[in-house]
């Protein structure tokens, strides 16, 4: 018999997918628009705008390791809401493999772009950042190259709890931006400095891409760690909680940052 949690479960989930898959499109189109574009345009100064210190003329090297990793980022933001979509696995499963390969392309490009950056020029925030960055580099070139050994393999239950995991860790740059803004809306931004060197800084360094892989691991195993009734009101209550958190965050960021740049690419190239 199918319970209430469980049909709120199921709702919630198809939600959650949702209001991520839109939220993430966004932020991909945001990247897209505002980092890369600004790169091919000779324009990458304007990154220093958002995070300091990023692009530096002496250090043209490092500059377009970050333009890659910013570049493919969004791809696979983009890429990888459509490759999780079940109706596309089954219904086009051509276009998922082509996309597939796409997808993990660009997760190594992102992975390899952004700990190269780190090699030549190191993060804002000094090592403890690098640390933290690095571990999401190596983390994230990880589930891209299992991801599509397990799909070449014909594993494909392997191959889907790699996609998933890989999925986790893409988002991560979508969540960190979102984390900060709600931290500087709720504290006025304690525990962060200019330089990235403040307790809440060092903490995110970490922390826009671990709990997403613990979230990613219950995800993959539900079926046997949430089959104690009082785990699937956890859950419920969980998942109620995240959508209404991205459904804020969302509308929040894209009035004031991530419309105006992609509104500002389509009128520059459309003279809207």
């Amino acid at each position: 018999m199918t319970t209430l949690a469980h049909k709120l479960q199921n709702w919630l989930t198809r939600a959650l997918g949702a209001i991520v898959w839109m939220s993430a499109l966004l932020f991909g189109l945001f990247i897209l628009s505002f980092y890369f574009v600004a790169l091919l345009e000779g324009n990458a100064e304007q990154w220093n705008g958002i995070l300091p210190e990023l692009y530096d003329p002496e250090t043209r090297t490092a500059t377009v390791s970050i333009g890659i990793h910013f570049a493919a980022g969004g791809i696979i933001l983009i890429l990888g809401c459509i490759q999780l979509l079940s109706s596309v696995r089954q219904k086009f499963p051509t276009l998922h493999r082509w996309l597939g390969r796409v997808y993990v392309f660009a997760a190594l490009a992102t992975a390899i772009g952004g700990l190269t950056f780190i090699f030549l020029k190191g993060t804002i925030g000094g090592w403890i950042m690098d640390v933290g960055f690095t571990g999401y580099g190596i983390l994230m070139f990880l589930c891209g190259v299992e991801t599509i050994r397990h799909a070449r393999a014909g594993r494909f239950d392997r191959h889907r709890a790699w996609a998933i995991r890989l999925f986790a860790l893409a988002i991560g740059s979508w969540l960190y931006r979102m984390d900060y803004g709600f931290w500087f809306l709720l504290t006025d931004g304690w525990g962060h400095t200019d330089q990235f060197t403040g307790p809440f800084d060092y903490f995110m360094g970490f922390f826009f891409y671990l709990p997403n892989l613990l979230i990613a691991e219950l995800f993959i195993r539900r079926r046997t760690t949430l089959s104690v009734p009082w785990m699937q009101w956890v859950s419920v209550i969980t998942l109620f909680v995240t959508c209404a958190f991205l459904l804020l965050a969302t509308y929040f960021f894209t009035s004031h940052i991530w419309g105006k740049a992609i509104l500002a690419l389509f009128g520059h190239h459309w003279n809207f």
